[in-house]
């Protein structure tokens, strides 16, 4: 998205069909004022005459028709058996003689789930995180402590001795870390 204040913003295009049309510039004059090519001033300028200020704004880049579209037929015969048999996209595109990325397009389109979201017996997407209330939190700390053996550290002994302690032996027989995991709820009260 452009800054406010650009040339070709809608406003800069409004101000642009105003001196073609309203003001009888010269499209090589207001595309220089405006600094843009000659056939996009003449643009600007016919869609003011067709549309008026509402034609200023940026249309849809969505082609009006679409004559390659897979059939309808077919994209339910896809998203048949991909619920039915539970079968992925490349079986699905092999059994109806189509590429796995226009089986893919077609069922994400329609949001089914992927394979790995579904429960392999019953069929029906795995919600693995779930509360009561909307807008309930958790939020996890993980705390990295180290294993301090009996006797101290390097700290306290020094590095030498330290570094005895610090592999392990009969005295210290896992060195390295503990991991402590802290979760708390949130609850919105307001939900």
């Amino acid at each position: 998205m452009s800054h406010p204040n650009a040339l070709l913003t809608p406003r800069g295009r409004l101000q642009l069909a105003h001196c073609v049309v309203d003001q009888c510039w010269s499209l090589r004059r207001a595309a220089e004022r405006f600094q843009v090519s000659v056939p996009t001033a003449a643009r600007w300028a016919q869609r003011y005459r067709e549309h008026g200020a509402e034609g200023m704004n940026d249309r849809s880049s969505r082609p009006h028709s679409s004559p390659r579209r897979t059939a309808t037929r077919t994209e339910r015969r896809m998203i048949g058996v991909g619920v039915n048999r539970r079968w992925g996209t490349a079986r699905i595109g092999y059994l109806l003689g189509l590429h796995p990325s226009t089986v893919h397009r077609v069922l994400s389109r329609y949001r089914l789930a992927k394979l790995t979201w579904l429960d392999r017996g019953t069929g029906r997407v795995v919600r693995r995180y779930e509360h009561d209330k909307t807008g309930d939190l958790i939020h996890v700390d993980i705390k990295k402590l180290g294993r301090i053996p009996d006797g101290g550290g390097h700290r306290v002994l020094g590095r030498i001795a330290g570094k005895k302690n610090k592999t392990g032996t009969a005295g210290n027989r896992r060195p390295g870390y503990h991991y402590l995991h802290n979760a708390v709820m949130i609850v919105n009260e307001q939900a």
